[in-house]
């Protein structure tokens, strides 16, 4: 139907422009005209067809990037066409600060900002001669802080005039920063070429961003104030170039880089490009920044390796990023004009990106205080020297669990932060989480040997079977223990070789590390010996090994002869015994041996040794007939030989 009308319309428009009119329309056909131009149908489509009309011929410039080519070409034209008054603009801003000071008595705006500056310096030296001599950083931190108590109680004390206070407002802030700036730029890695023309840039950027500030309020026309911040970039970016080429220590290519860097930024902040222009100046920035705030924290601190220091640097260090990142995200706000800002997928891609950098930033920092507390533990419990027995159990148990517990926290601490960055950019993790159960599931059900390993492993950790340290035998497997993965335990032989084992494979374990060791062992002596003098002679050197320096603290029971333990082919077998602390019974038995076999023998008591004796009891008639064979050899040898 709609057809069908708009054709009659053009039909009718057809006729009208090729067949000369009549002198008179007939009524009738005005009326049918004006009813089927009065039709709804007929009128929305006219609409409609006229603004996708002005859309396509006369606002193209409006949408998208055209759009921001158009704004970027007025900027331009607005700027050159603003430069020749921009003396005029600063002269007239002037006499109006200094003609309304005056109007109201005050002396010029020049002179009071001299004026503030001195009473704070004045206030600052008296307090670094009277309370603090010293020249450190820190001190030198608190003086300006002094100077801004100062300078801020008699700028709020006194009732400015407005525009008077607003340049004051402005300019002191710059001194106070450019202050901070001096103060803390010898703690940064560069020469003092590189950093007089890093103050001297810093300063210029001071000065001009607070020049900037008050030509809104001074009644500056916007593009003259344009203007003027070009002017200011032009000298910071001529500044740049030569610093770059007269203190870069590389050759003539990376400085060339370097120049046509800075460039490129400098044309992004002239073409409004903001974001694009902070992301080169915290390129440049950022790393030296931090690398300096880690230096300051350093030296303003005397535990460098305790929790303080871990919180201030890791602290300052997210601060640091955070401000940037936040500073990022409003200039990212702020400029609607920017290319792709109407684009709502990225627009949430940047702002998932900026709140993935705060979460890692996050998960960073609770990982090195968890970690920091992890490795001061296992720094404290390996420090066993003066600890009772069953304090160096407990050190040596923590030992074994805290690097589980650590690798265990890493994992969970990446996985959480990794589904939250992943969320934050837009990707849905629920298929995520659901994947990963029939994942672990699958995997439970496929790997029963793995699942009962680490299980085995829990349990074993539970019930405190074996540490770190200890000297352990499981089935065919002996050795000490070295270390402990999700699943096995390895063991060092005390040849050494290396048995790495699955907890499911350990079965029973026998722990030779735990507690106390009784060592006992056997001498076999000569049926003659003296017991109760052996008993003695064991004594004496018991007391003798208890009270040796090296010897005695590894006693818990002194060596004793526990009597005859029974009688061998060649003599008594002795029992001895004593306790000692668990790993040295062998080197105190080796040492035993020797203190033993000294004093048997200084006193008489020989050792049993193997002897053969040949016939019976009767040893007359053994020599007879010894006798008797010698001379039965020699007859033989005598007779002749036939």
């Amino acid at each position: 139907m709609r057809w069908i009308i708009v054709g009659l319309v053009i039909l009718f428009s057809s006729i009208a422009s090729a067949a000369p009119l009549p002198a008179t329309a007939p009524d009738q056909k005005v009326d049918q005209l004006l009813q089927l131009l009065a039709d709804p149908e007929v009128q929305s489509w006219l609409e409609s067809h006229k603004a996708g009309q002005a859309a396509s011929v006369s606002d193209t410039s409006k949408f998208g990037f055209a759009k921001w080519e158009a704004s970027i070409r007025e900027r331009v034209n607005n700027v050159l066409s603003a430069l020749p008054r921009v003396p005029g603009e600063l002269n007239a801003a002037a006499a109006r600060t200094r003609g309304e000071a005056i109007a109201k008595g005050y002396a010029p705006v020049f002179a009071i900002f001299a004026g503030l500056i001195a009473i704070g310096l004045a206030a600052e030296m008296v307090w670094r001669r009277l309370v603090v001599r010293s020249d450190s950083t820190l001190v030198r931190l608190g003086s300006i802080g002094i100077f801004s108590l100062v300078t801020a109680a008699i700028f709020f004390a006194v009732d400015w005039p407005p525009l008077a206070r607003l340049t004051l407002l402005a300019y002191i802030i710059a001194f106070i920063v450019i202050r901070l700036a001096l103060t803390l730029m010898p703690l940064m890695l560069m020469s003092p070429p590189q950093r007089h023309r890093l103050s001297i840039l810093i300063g210029i950027v001071v000065v001009g961003i607070a020049t900037s500030a008050i030509t809104g309020p001074q009644g500056i026309d916007p593009d003259v104030a344009n203007a003027i911040a070009v002017c200011f970039s032009v000298i910071v970016l001529a500044l740049a170039v030569e610093a770059v080429w007269s203190t870069m220590e590389t050759s003539a290519s990376w400085k060339a880089a370097a120049t046509a860097f800075g460039v490129a930024l400098w044309v992004a902040w002239c073409l409004d490009m903001k974001a694009l222009f902070w992301l080169g100046i915290y390129a440049i920035a950022l790393p030296r920044v931090l690398r300096g705030t880690a230096r300051v924290t350093t030296a303003l601190s005397s535990d460098t390796g305790g929790l303080r220091h871990l919180l201030v640097t890791h602290g300052i260090r997210a601060a640091v990023v955070g401000v940037a990142l936040g500073w990022l995200a409003l200039v990212w706000h702020l400029n609607p004009e920017a290319p792709g800002r109407q684009d709502p997928w990225i627009a949430a891609l940047v702002y998932g990106g900026l709140k993935s950098v705060i979460v890692l930033l996050l998960a960073d920092l609770v990982w090195q205080l968890v970690r920091h507390w992890i490795d001061r533990s296992l720094l404290t419990a390996s420090d066993t020297a003066s600890l009772s027995p069953a304090d160096a159990a407990r050190r040596a148990r923590i030992r074994t669990l805290l690097p589980i517990f650590r690798n265990a926290i890493a994992v969970v601490v990446l996985v959480i932060a990794g589904l939250i960055v992943l969320s934050e950019l837009g990707v849905q993790i629920g298929p995520l989480l659901a994947g990963a159960g029939i994942f672990g599931v699958a995997i439970g059900f496929g790997s029963q040997t793995l699942v009962k390993d680490i299980i085995s492993g829990v349990f074993y950790m539970l019930d405190d079977a074996f540490r770190v340290g200890e000297y352990i035998q499981a089935k065919d497997y002996k050795g000490t223990v070295e270390g402990f993965s999700l699943r096995s335990v390895r063991l060092r032989h005390h040849r050494g070789p290396v048995f790495t084992v699955p907890f499911g494979d350990l079965g029973a374990v026998e722990n030779m590390s735990r507690d106390w060791v009784i060592d006992k062992f056997r001498i076999s002596v000569g049926y003659d010996t003296n017991i109760e003098n052996a008993r003695k002679l064991t004594k004496k050197v018991g007391a003798e090994l208890k009270e040796d320096s090296e010897l005695g603290p590894l006693f818990i029971e002194p060596l004793k002869m526990k009597g005859v333990e029974e009688f061998g082919d060649y003599g008594i077998i002795l029992s001895f015994g004593m306790t000692t602390v668990p790993g040295m019974q062998t080197y105190i038995r080796r040492k035993a041996y020797a203190k033993l076999r000294e004093a048997f023998l200084a006193n008489g008591i020989t050792f049993a040794q193997p002897t053969v004796q040949v016939g019976g009891d009767d040893k007359s008639g053994g020599a007879a007939a010894a006798q008797a064979a010698v001379m039965a050899h020699d007859v033989k040898a005598a007779a002749p030989s036939t």
